[in-house]
């Protein structure tokens, strides 16, 4: 039976699953890792090895990676696959990081699948302490539940998000059918490091001789270091830019429309909702994905119509995801320069804001400076504030390093997101003379995933 979400939980249930999150709370925390994988190899073999259940497409990279999750599911499901989905970190609910049939699982199935497995993490972790290692992670043991809960399900594919890296990271016990790498980039530097061909090695680790290596444009020497890992296990590749290629975007109300050369063939009409080109290009990823996973080469292609289908059903919060008019609204969970760099690029290529006002709050441990600085070419005011997460900047802090990019009449101080929301809601309205229009104004809350989650939570959206 599935655990997917079937309508409101009940209070019980809601307060069971904030009371194990406290629990698992006190685990390593999902920004700490450590190189080995013998704490999550071991609880998969005492669980029966669930992971191998089930064929699996496997995503890695900086950015991109749960759009591409997403869409790689809607495109499986409208193929009459039932699809177990695990992506992180999560906008509102833990129970998103397990989706079965595009739903999150229930606050109930949750803490169910937890329970049953208890008793085997306790044993991994005895074992580990007794040997003088750590605890298992909360990654490790929500990637075991994931796991146990898509073989229990049972699921005809997984598609399955790194968390950090690769090499070491959590999911890294399967042998993927199709191994995924989105775009790479600087990020959690502090555990990845600060060389970006280093970075591609570790994400490289995912490509497996069972793979098909799928392979988003990359700068040159990223691509050495993923070609070379290919050729290593002997991986057949396909390419952005030779085996597959947006050939064609314009945009579109609520979206864009695509021409895909896909692995197949070309897939014209496909309308994607969704804006900004970095997801035209996801989309193209995703196609080549689900395409290597069911064998397509050339002149085999799926089918038109279910592609149009699964693009067009696609769902995909906190990302340039509009949450109310008058004046417009979005939320965007860029957290990093390269994010912000494609949200940048979307709202001034495709949207024509007569003002734009930013809500940011990000953390600390982040490219701060590099993050305002993408986005200062689109914000007319800045309004910054503080997310509730302990790891985010204060608002004091941010607001220093903002009023070094965007001048000091330009940056505004809120001490909590509700109030910055309205900040910037006034600030978009304001007119510099009588007779003025106040339309064609709008806001973007944006700096992390945190504050996105919490920006759809605020304003009333459903975990998704």
């Amino acid at each position: 039976m599935s655990e997917a979400r079937a309508g409101a939980a009940a209070p019980e249930d809601l307060a069971a699953l904030e009371s194990l999150e406290a629990e698992l709370d006190e685990r390593w925390p999902e920004t700490r890792i450590e190189p080995s994988l013998t704490r999550i190899a071991a609880l998969m073999d005492l669980l029966g090895s669930p992971q191998r259940a089930y064929p699996t497409i496997h995503v890695a990279g900086t950015n991109g990676k749960s759009s591409v999750c997403r869409m790689a599911d809607a495109l499986l499901t409208r193929m009459h696959m039932r699809v177990g989905r695990t992506t992180s970190p999560h906008l509102q609910s833990v129970t998103e990081r397990i989706a079965i049939d595009g739903e999150p699982i229930s606050p109930a199935g949750y803490v169910r699948t937890y329970r049953d497995i208890e008793p085997y993490v306790q044993m991994v972790d005895d074992s580990s302490v007794a040997a003088g290692g750590p605890r298992m992670s909360k990654f490790e043991v929500l990637t075991a539940m994931a796991f146990a809960a898509f073989a229990d399900a049972p699921v005809d594919v997984g598609v399955i998000e790194t968390g950090l890296g690769g090499r070491w990271d959590a999911t890294n016990v399967i042998d993927s059918q199709v191994a995924v790498i989105t775009p790479i980039g600087l990020d959690h530097a502090e555990y990845l490091g600060t060389e970006i061909t280093g970075i591609a090695g570790e994400k490289a680790d995912i490509i497996k001789s069972t793979s098909v290596a799928v392979l988003s444009e990359q700068r040159p020497e990223v691509s050495e270091v993923l070609l070379r890992r290919a050729v290593e296990v002997d991986a057949a590749v396909a390419r952005e830019g030779s085996e597959f290629a947006v050939l064609e975007r314009r945009t579109a109300v609520g979206g864009q429309m695509l021409r895909i050369q896909g692995l197949g063939g070309v897939y014209d009409d496909v309308f994607v909702p969704l804006h900004g080109e970095h997801q035209a290009h996801n989309a193209a990823l995703a196609l080549a994905a689900v395409e290597a996973f069911f064998g397509a080469g050339m002149d085999r292609k799926l089918d038109d119509d279910a592609v149009r289908e699964g693009f067009a059903a696609l769902v995909n919060p906190g990302r340039l995801e509009p949450v109310r008019t008058a004046p417009s609204v979005f939320i965007d969970a860029a957290h990093n320069p390269h994010g912000a760099g494609a949200l940048a690029a979307a709202l001034s290529g495709e949207f024509h804001f007569r003002r734009l006002v930013g809500v940011v709050a990000i953390m600390a441990d982040k490219d701060v400076r590099g993050i305002l600085e993408a986005l200062e070419p689109v914000f007319d005011e800045l309004v910054v504030t503080h997310n509730g997460s302990p790891r985010c900047m204060s608002p004091a802090q941010l607001s220093e390093l903002a009023a070094d990019v965007y001048g000091d009449d330009r940056v505004h101080v809120a001490q909590s997101l509700p109030a910055a929301l309205e900040s910037a809601v006034e600030l978009a309205e304001e007119v510099s003379g009588p007779g003025e229009e106040i339309s064609g104004s709008g806001v973007v809350i944006t700096g992390s995933v945190v504050t996105a989650g919490l920006a759809r939570t605020m304003l009333g959206k459903e975990p998704t």
